[in-house]
């Protein structure tokens, strides 16, 4: 079941230095909203808070509160892990497992998760790759290498992993910055699709993207080398993009900077 995120007085740090600054926000479920701003501002960094990703750095570390229907995803007690579960990710770029077959690939997290009848992975890893828009072109290959596949196949299998273990929220890291312009319109199309049953966050640097996919658009930038990123708008897409209430959110989004 899709899910709301609220975010209040983020500050995110990775040792001693503060990477983003006092975001608050909300996240509506079943909803696309795109995170843009220029490089450095901090986007991917907080994308990366909401699943507990950016922990894997040495240092990271946040103040504040992520709460995901009200849950505390940084409470005393609460796994990491689990977290990773109910809000799933997909990376800048394609990163099947290698060595695993098309069928393993989708299979990985249902396998960790306890899953061992055969019946129940082939019904899953079919209804994930149907999903994902991608069971028709693999059905007759499960078996081949997941690396094997073209980028934007490699991609939609990425995001067939990320939902099989059905997770309340998708988050997408620039899905498209390493596809052509045809895989990344089927991976666009596939956003409009899955958005009905999951929240989805996309951080993008295209602002064509933000505005063919997203609901809602947050706009976040830097004061200056060194200063962390903050949030500066967010808002509907189509009113961000129209008329924006900041003007630095205008100068962006016109490309007069960034």
């Amino acid at each position: 079941m899709a899910k709301r995120i609220d975010v209040s007085g983020l500050d995110v740090y990775y040792g001693d230095f503060k990477a983003v600054e006092d975001v608050s926000m909300t996240v509506r479920p079943r909803s696309v909203t795109a995170f843009i701003g220029p490089s450095g501002c901090g986007k991917s960094t907080l994308l990366r808070t909401l699943n507990r990703m950016h922990e894997v750095v040495p240092g990271g570390r946040v103040d504040g509160k992520v709460l995901l229907d009200d849950q505390d995803l940084y409470a005393a007690g609460v796994d990491p892990v689990a977290v990773r579960r109910t809000v799933g990710m997909v990376f800048q770029r394609p990163n099947p497992f290698p060595t695993m077959s098309i069928f393993d690939n989708v299979a990985a997290g249902l396998r960790l998760n306890g899953v061992k009848k055969k019946a129940a992975l082939e019904e899953v890893v079919e209804r994930s790759l149907s999903r994902a828009n991608l069971w028709n072109e693999v059905k007759d290959r499960l078996g081949k290498p997941g690396a094997g596949l073209s980028g934007g196949q490699q991609q939609r299998l990425c995001i067939a992993r990320a939902i099989a273990v059905e997770p309340d929220v998708l988050l997408m890291d620039e899905p498209c910055s390493a596809l052509d312009p045809i895989s990344t319109l089927a991976i666009e199309d596939l956003i409009h699709q899955l958005k009905d049953r999951y929240t989805i966050i996309i951080v993008t640097h295209n602002m064509q993207q933000a505005a063919r996919v997203s609901d809602r658009t947050a706009f976040f930038t830097i004061a200056g080398a060194g200063k962390p990123g903050r949030l500066i708008e967010i808002g509907d897409t189509a009113e961000m993009f129209s008329r924006p209430t900041e003007r630095a959110t205008e100068d962006y989004i016109t490309g007069r900077f960034g």
